[in-house]
């Protein structure tokens, strides 16, 4: 079982990757073969132990043209298929019975899966995060520059801080040092941002943060819990008079990092929430930032898995809490 999880985690980069060649060896010790020779449809890209190339390249044609387990003494080769397409053939020389081949090609072709399904979904939460970051609010840029002019005036100091905070807010927003940051650095930017917004509504915004430190090195996607705490703002702010009130809390739920966005704004229909998780609710007094909420829940689930992503729990006049939930760990989330 170790043997074949460490298979597994040598093809994370698929068959041309670094590692490739101590998947074969890995494969070799798995099966007590005395070669292994790993291939795509083309030539062979790693091996281990001592292998004619010219038997090689032989029984890799053969394998390719018959799409199925050849053995060619001394070699035997099956073919790698992977989501239905042709991927390569494994190759091996040595005691090893039929089942035991096809079991190995097998298990390279579900690494090979894996990987390919890994690379797909960090290519799609890279595109959602560049979309994310072409809605970088205007209208949010345009309120803030507003009231740090509206404070020059009136207290030239803190107009000197709220600009260093719209900073400091832009420079994290367009930061190109990776995909993902930890819960901390997240936090960080909404700090600054509430800041900006608490400015704006002439400190009628009230702020709560409570963050267990346990929660605080997580890795998370970048821009994640922003683009939440802003439809809190618009949403259930922005349009009413009077104080609200803001609640940002981030736990450990056993192997989960939970994190909560509350305010008690206006609330909205709970089949208009779900129309806003699905982006079908975009436009709108009620829908304002649906956008950026469907990007958030696209992106968590196209890193983390179906079972993980943002919920919403609303009614009209009740306020609106949006929960993340996802692993405290996982491979391939890490912040640079």
């Amino acid at each position: 079982m170790r043997l074949s999880r460490q298979v597994g985690e040598a093809l994370s980069d698929g068959l041309a990757g670094k590692r490739a060649a101590e998947a074969a060896r890995r494969l070799g010790r798995l099966l007590g073969a005395e070669a292994v020779a790993l291939a795509d449809c083309d030539r062979v890209i790693a091996t281990w132990g001592r292998l004619d190339q010219d038997a090689c390249t032989q029984i890799l044609a053969e394998t390719l043209e018959e799409l199925e387990p050849v053995t060619d003494p001394p070699l035997k080769a099956a073919p790698l298929v992977v989501s239905g397409d042709l991927a390569g053939c494994l190759i091996l020389s040595g005691e090893v019975g039929h089942a035991e081949l096809a079991e190995a090609a097998h298990l390279v072709a579900t690494a090979l899966d894996h990987a390919e399904l890994d690379r797909a979904r960090e290519r799609i939460a890279a595109a959602d995060l560049r979309t994310l970051r072409a809605q970088i609010s205007p209208h949010f840029m345009h309120n803030a520059l507003a009231a740090i002019s509206a404070h020059t005036r009136t207290d030239p100091e803190r107009a000197r801080d709220l600009l260093s905070d719209f900073s400091d807010y832009l420079r994290y927003s367009f930061a190109v040092t990776g995909d993902y940051a930890t819960v901390a650095d997240e936090l960080q930017a909404v700090q600054t941002y509430l800041e900006l917004q608490r400015a704006r509504f002439d400190d009628r915004l009230d702020i709560t943060v409570q963050i267990a430190p346990e929660v605080l090195p997580v890795s998370i996607p970048f821009l994640v819990v922003q683009p939440i705490v802003e439809n809190a703002v618009r949403h259930g702010f922005e349009s009413r008079p009077g104080l609200g009130h803001i609640a940002v809390r981030g736990y450990s739920e056993g192997p989960l990092c939970v994190i909560e966005v509350e305010d008690d704004g206006a609330g909205m229909d709970p089949d208009l929430a779900k129309a806003v998780l699905t982006g079908g609710q975009s436009t709108g007094k009620e829908g304002r930032g649906g956008i950026g909420l469907a990007n958030v829940d696209h992106r968590l689930r196209a890193v983390y898995g179906a079972e993980y992503g943002l919920w919403l729990e609303t009614a009209t006049g009740a306020g609106t809490k949006a929960t993340i939930r996802i692993p405290r760990y996982a491979r391939g989330v890490l912040a640079q």
